[in-house]
């Protein structure tokens, strides 16, 4: 019996991070990383090779990833988003932003990349229609998304080995999605935006490419409603 890729996906308790796992599930060890461990371990128990990683992104060390010694896919899907007018946000709200969404997607990619290069894996990044355009009320996490585009087009310069996908999808019906709506002052309309299991399937896409294709960017947008 062929031994499972192994994929690492954080932000895997709930919304697209757990979308994505549901969807690797068929295919893959997958390693759940987040901190709700309670939700972590509800959806390692649906999947048939799974196993919850609880951490803190934000503290990530050699320690808590000693154990994955040769790594297929690391997929970026945890984040956050800090709404706010540039004249009402303090630097306490940027730094946040900034630690969670790409000082933390850096060092975890520094520290598992020995694994990486073992397997010759893939770096995906799930990013945002903020990482493409900035709009009011959106500059830190737009600064921070932009950010994290430039780290993925580095790391795909630098490591020639691997492969490394952005993926830029628009608003998603996910728990973040209901903070944004509760921000701007209007219903949370789940026809006009992507489910989160449409965002998994285009990871899958760019992961089941072939090894003679690198799809390093994806775009993906609701068929109505917002693009952003």
């Amino acid at each position: 019996m062929t031994e499972r890729p192994t994929a690492l996906v954080t932000g895997a308790s709930r919304g697209v991070g757990a979308a994505v796992a549901r969807a690797l599930g068929p295919t893959h060890h997958v390693i759940l990383g987040g901190r709700d461990e309670n939700a972590l371990a509800a959806v390692a128990a649906e999947l048939p090779d799974a196993r919850p990683w609880p951490v803190e992104l934000t503290r990530v060390t050699e320690a808590d990833v000693a154990g994955v010694e040769r790594l297929d896919l690391l997929v970026h899907s945890a984040g956050i988003v800090r709404m706010g007018l540039i004249a009402d946000q303090p630097a306490a709200a940027w730094r946040e932003t900034l630690e969670v969404n790409v000082v933390a997607v850096a060092e975890l990619t520094r520290l598992l990349l020995p694994a990486l290069r073992r397997a010759q894996g893939h770096v995906v990044c799930v990013n945002s229609g903020s990482g493409q355009r900035a709009n009011p009320h959106w500059a830190a996490y737009a600064a921070s998304k932009f950010a994290l585009r430039a780290f993925a087009d580095a790391l795909r310069l630098e490591e020639p080995g691997l492969r490394v996908t952005t993926v830029y999808p628009g608003r998603v019906a996910t728990d973040m999605q209901h903070g944004v709506r509760r921000y701007e002052g209007g219903p949370f309309e789940p026809g006009k935006y992507l489910t989160a299991e449409s965002v998994a399937r285009a990871v899958l896409a760019a992961v089941n490419a072939g090894p003679d294709a690198h799809l390093t960017e994806v775009t993906v947008r609701p068929a109505a409603g917002p693009a952003s």
